[in-house]
């Protein structure tokens, strides 16, 4: 990949794209029971890889589970020490059982797209037992 086309995918959507409004007006139109979400690694994200593409239009009635199940298909390998989280609206977590309706009704942004935000975090202790010293 060239360097120009790496730091445009780095760059965040939002910045990348200045049609964003109307670019949902038509898929709203074209595809009306869909929602247009955004997925997008953490800026300061270091171990989780991009993905493919970051637009996605998703059902209505589709649970925030099965949404990132389908969007990180195939898993993100992730460390026995490691946990994925979804920010939604670059701010909160929400309830993973809450339908895609829901979530988008609650935080879409202003130009008409759900964005989310996924992250890695070191959660479950190291991952090699440190070395006991001797008594």
């Amino acid at each position: 990949m060239a360097p120009f086309e790496k730091s445009m995918e780095m760059m965040p959507f939002k910045q990348r794209k200045s049609t964003r409004k109307d670019e949902v007006c038509s898929i709203r139109s074209k595809f009306p029971n869909k929602l247009p979400v955004i997925v997008e690694r953490y800026i300061r994200e270091k171990t989780l890889p991009l993905l493919d593409k970051t637009k996605f239009l998703v059902p209505f009635d589709l649970h925030l589970n099965l949404t990132s199940w389908l969007i990180l298909t195939p898993p993100i390998a992730l460390d026995s020490t490691q946990a994925l989280f979804l920010l939604v609206a670059e701010k909160s977590m929400s309830c993973m059982s809450s339908s895609m309706g829901e979530v988008y009704s609650q935080h879409r942004d202003t130009d008409g797209f759900l964005y989310i935000t996924y992250a890695s975090q070191e959660m479950f202790g190291a991952a090699h037992p440190a070395a006991r010293p001797p008594c």
